[in-house]
């Protein structure tokens, strides 16, 4: 599946060549895709549920922060509090962390 997702009047769709006329003055931004549903990461609520399914636990040592450790290793995903300041450095953090399960995509802004 090719081609970059466009979010438009509320409605989120995959389309074609991004270097044609269509995408001109789109602002671009980055985006966290769980790969076996193909599902966009939109909140923390989503990314929880998907992580804890991974066996992911919430890990409450800070409060500035949100963070996940897996117990059966030593990493742990830091990120920010609120999910409007979560960066592109953040979703490859996760992307690292869980392999082939996530993935960061372009998505255009009309």
């Amino acid at each position: 599946m090719s081609g970059v997702w466009v979010f438009n009047n509320g409605v989120l769709r995959l389309v074609g060549n991004p270097g044609s006329d269509s995408f001109q003055g789109l602002a671009r931004r980055k985006v966290l895709v769980h790969l076996p549903s193909n599902e966009v990461v939109t909140s923390y609520n989503v990314l929880e549920r998907i992580l804890s399914s991974f066996g992911w636990e919430r890990y409450y040592d800070d409060p500035d922060l949100l963070q996940f450790h897996k117990r059966s290793t030593v990493h742990l995903i830091s990120l920010p509090k609120h999910f409007n300041k979560l960066k592109s450095m953040h979703m490859y953090d996760i992307v690292v962390k869980n392999r082939n399960m996530f993935e960061v995509r372009d998505m255009y802004i009309d």
